[in-house]
């Protein structure tokens, strides 16, 4: 199976602006790229950068000040930070790029799903900032069945500790009465757990399954791939931003 982390070797020659595609492929085809030391032989060569060492010429390729859009399937047991204090395991554990990539938002330890990372910061302001309305689609499976009179009480919001809740659209989804997907444009703490714990309900288990325009596909829990351009022209639309 294909590394959901790894690229072919002039697309990533490109990503990191040592020529356009069409050129990386030249350089590749005169003999003058290396992957770990060895002369690539192939324009189907896949690179994986948390543990490929690139080289153009003998000099090697470093894709510093490239904006990086990471898409991660992140599993129950992780931490939304880059260093925890009580020694659990980060999400940047499973993301091993040398570059500062920063969670857009934040899954709980024991949720999971789709996570964004990135070190563009102008994106991820407007992608988390309420005034820009970015949905966000998450699945709740609970240890009782939801009355579906309740979703008239979630889509007029729902009091939470200090904050009344925005309205949000909510409805079920597959085959049984215990599971509900909700559909927020805020993102507070442990917002869906609490607006459900609120109306009397305990969460087994929760999944982020869209931010945006984006979907986690066929990724697999604890895998990750970079964002294709359309995708990334997509999520910079929906704030406002231009390529």
């Amino acid at each position: 199976m294909k590394n959901p982390g790894s690229m072919r070797i002039n697309r990533y020659l490109a990503h990191c602006g040592i020529a356009s595609r069409r050129s990386a492929e030249k350089l590749v085809l005169e003999g003058r790229v290396k992957v770990n030391g060895v002369v690539v032989q192939s324009l189907g060569c896949q690179i994986d950068e948390r543990q490929d060492q690139v080289t153009v010429d003998d000099h090697p390729v470093q894709c510093e000040g490239k904006n990086i859009y990471i898409l991660l399937n992140k599993p129950k047991g992780y931490v939304t930070t880059a260093k925890d204090e009580h020694g659990r395991k980060t999400v940047m554990e499973l993301v091993k790029i040398d570059d500062r990539l920063v969670p857009v938002g934040r899954l709980d330890y024991q949720s999971e799903g789709l996570l964004l990372l990135t070190n563009d910061g102008d994106l991820t302001f407007r992608l988390l900032h309420p005034r820009f309305k970015v949905s966000k689609i998450y699945y709740a499976t609970l240890k009782s069945d939801f009355n579906p009179r309740d979703f008239q009480r979630l889509t007029r919001g729902v009091q939470v500790e200090d904050y009344v809740t925005q309205p949000c659209e909510a409805w079920f989804y597959g085959r049984t009465p215990d599971r509900i997907a909700v559909c927020l444009q805020e993102g507070k703490k442990h917002q869906v757990r609490l607006m459900l714990a609120a109306l009397g309900y305990e969460v087994k288990n929760l999944r982020r399954v869209q931010f945006g325009p984006l979907t986690l596909g066929r990724l697999r829990a604890g895998e990750w791939r970079r964002l294709t351009s359309n995708e990334v022209h997509a999520l910079k639309k929906a704030v406002g931003l231009s390529d």
